[in-house]
């Protein structure tokens, strides 16, 4: 290699520093920033062990964490697999706040650290920015304080009621994490800087804002009844509610302000996480064309050299690499895959479309703005209206899709839509339905209280297309509500069509 060639490269080989670290960044920001538009938090780049990755992936990919047992457990069982070579670990992690901090690993060669900040720092920071579900359901400047905050929190309610006390109210709240999220946007997007401020004020003051329905627990001086109309009372404690978190939160009856404030913490943290659940084809398939974008163009400019080129291209692959069906390593639809594929499928429609394409997109068909038309998808839509807006029928033929009908009562599975109009049509419905979190997470909302009884909780599960729940599991999590409620818990499976009941489960308050 000449002395001229050599003198252009961002830098040579697979051994890595600081220096050159700090340059190929600067390089790959320009081309975000200036040629693809995107629009970045401050990023904050950290360079980590395995030991230390591994530490991230058991506190959920956070810097700060409170401590709790499942965590010990998580990193217990990721060391072990790590260690027998069962697994390995990701090249990078990144957080989404303000800064944006993307860990890289220390083992990893200069071309896999150019792509990961080409991927994290880049793709995956614009993602965290921009997308609308991201913009209204998290804080991206206030988490890392809060999650410092909760740390403290917790590390005091340990000292003050007992690790036990704590184990078991978190314990209770982990188990219904996902039945702690607005997903109908009833609610606002927490401001986790006043959560931290208003919780330390909550702990000095005694609880105000109980319903005048508690006023007879057992233990106290009996009072008079309270003669509430029935659906008033619902009324007061807003009924039905689907954020089971947020009602023990505001409403069950023998919690401590401590233990609300476990809750609501368990709660906030719940509502940060849900977006990754809702856009994961959206931001791996953002991250992996931000990727390849740049570090094609670090290449066609002479920046880096053909070795380094290849290396990428074969960790590139690796990453969009879908197994067939029959394939002893599928296991469902590659999100980096169908997302990476439909960023370049749209880039395509925008520039070379197909007379097909010009009929199914004519809105963005050759428009000639293909940064613009994929900046404006990124913004707006999560993986369910994205895959139901552009997954065209060309993409569909790639990865030889079908529709299968599959009929428990029937003998044999059916082909229910083929590679014709409509056919493109349902099997576009079914893979957008099949990436919607919602239609596999159990319907499940508080729907009544015996006032005027022994108190019992009433939960009702609205079963879809005959997918009841798992009995075990249903008393398992059941138990732990009825411990945060303090009084007997019910839950009702009924149909969703019908209204035909199921099954019913029912636990009570440990002693």
């Amino acid at each position: 290699m000449s002395t001229c060639i050599a003198s252009r490269l961002l830098y040579d080989g697979a051994d890595w520093d600081f220096d050159k670290l700090r340059r190929t960044y600067d390089a790959i920001e320009r081309i975000a920033v200036e040629e693809l538009g995107l629009d970045l938090y401050r990023n904050q780049i950290e360079v980590i062990t395995a030991e230390q990755m591994l530490d991230a992936y058991a506190g959920i990919g956070m810097p700060v964490m409170y401590r709790h047992w499942s965590f010990g457990k998580r990193f217990a069982q990721n060391e072990m697999l790590y260690r027998k070579g069962l697994r390995g670990l990701a090249l990078e992690m990144v957080i989404n706040s303000d800064p944006s901090i993307c860990y890289v690993m220390e083992e990893n060669t200069m071309t896999m650290q150019a792509t990961v900040l080409a991927h994290a720092a880049m793709g995956h920071n614009h993602f965290f920015k921009t997308n609308q579900a991201y913009r209204s359901r998290t804080d991206a400047s206030a988490i890392l304080d809060y999650l410092a905050f909760a740390r403290s929190f917790v590390a005091r309610c340990e000292e003050r009621h007992g690790a036990k006390a704590v184990e078991r109210v978190l314990d209770a709240a982990h188990s219904l994490g996902e039945q702690g999220v607005d997903r109908f946007g009833r609610r606002e997007r927490p401001q986790l800087g006043k959560e931290r401020d208003r919780a330390a004020r909550r702990l000095e003051e005694a609880r105000t804002d109980y319903n005048d329905l508690w006023r007879t627990l057992p233990g106290r001086k009996p009072q008079p009844d309270v003669d509430l109309d029935e659906e008033a009372a619902r009324q007061s404690l807003g009924l039905p509610e689907e954020n089971l978190l947020y009602f023990l939160e505001k409403h069950a009856p023998r919690l401590k302000e401590w233990e609300r404030e476990l809750l609501r913490i368990v709660r906030n943290l719940s509502s940060y996480f849900e977006p990754q659940r809702q856009t994961k084809v959206m931001n791996e398939g953002c991250a992996c064309w931000c990727h390849y974008r740049i570090m094609g163009l670090l290449h066609e400019r002479g920046l880096i050299d053909d070795g380094a080129m290849l290396e990428f291209l074969h960790l590139h692959s690796s990453v969009i690499f879908q197994p067939d069906f029959d394939d002893r390593r599928f296991g469902g639809i590659n999100p980096y895959a169908l997302g990476f594929a439909m960023m370049r499928d749209i880039e395509r429609i925008c520039t070379e479309p197909s007379e097909e394409d010009s009929a199914w997109f004519s809105g963005i068909a050759g428009n000639g703005r293909p940064l613009e038309t994929l900046r404006a998808a990124w913004s707006d839509f999560r993986d369910e209206s994205f895959i139901r807006q552009y997954l065209s029928p060309r993409l569909i033929r790639e990865f030889h899709l079908f529709k299968v009908d599959d009929d428990g009562d029937q003998p044999e599975l059916r082909v229910d839509a083929i590679h014709n109009e409509s056919g493109y049509k349902r099997i576009r419905r079914a893979v957008a339905t099949a990436h919607d979190p919602a239609i596999d997470l159990p319907c499940i909302e508080v729907v009544d209280v015996d006032m005027h009884g022994d108190r019992r909780l009433m939960l009702q599960h609205v079963v879809r297309e005959g997918r009841v729940l798992d009995a075990l599991e249903t008393r398992r999590v059941l138990r732990h509500t009825a411990t945060l409620w303090g009084y007997p818990v019910v839950l009702r499976e009924v149909d969703s069509d019908t209204g035909r009941e199921f099954a019913e489960h029912d636990a009570s308050a440990a002693g």
